[in-house]
């Protein structure tokens, strides 16, 4: 995702009700994240699909990243030999 331009990607409310359409266009267009502000704070964030599932995507990886370091911890590990083992195991079958 390509980083916030704070001059075009923040929008009162009040901009983003009136201009949608033109909104929904620049991200798409821009592939940038739009913060859009309701009393001079910022309330939401207008995201593209592709950006979105692309954070999903990497959100799902630093969780099995967590997941294999915790398991690691709980010495539920297996070893590089051993884990070879076992693929190899499977793919024979």
């Amino acid at each position: 995702m390509t980083r916030l331009n704070l001059d075009e990607d923040v929008k009162p409310l009040s901009d983003f009700r009136s201009n949608v359409t033109a909104c929904i266009l620049q991200t798409r267009r821009t592939r940038r994240p739009l913060v859009i502000t309701q009393h001079g704070k910022s309330a939401a964030v207008l995201l593209g699909v592709l950006e979105y599932e692309g954070l999903m995507q990497k959100m799902e990886v630093l969780e099995d990243i967590r997941l294999a370091e915790s398991q690691l911890e709980q010495n539920k590990g297996a070893g590089h030999a051993q884990a070879l083992k076992r693929v190899l195991a499977k793919v024979a079958k």
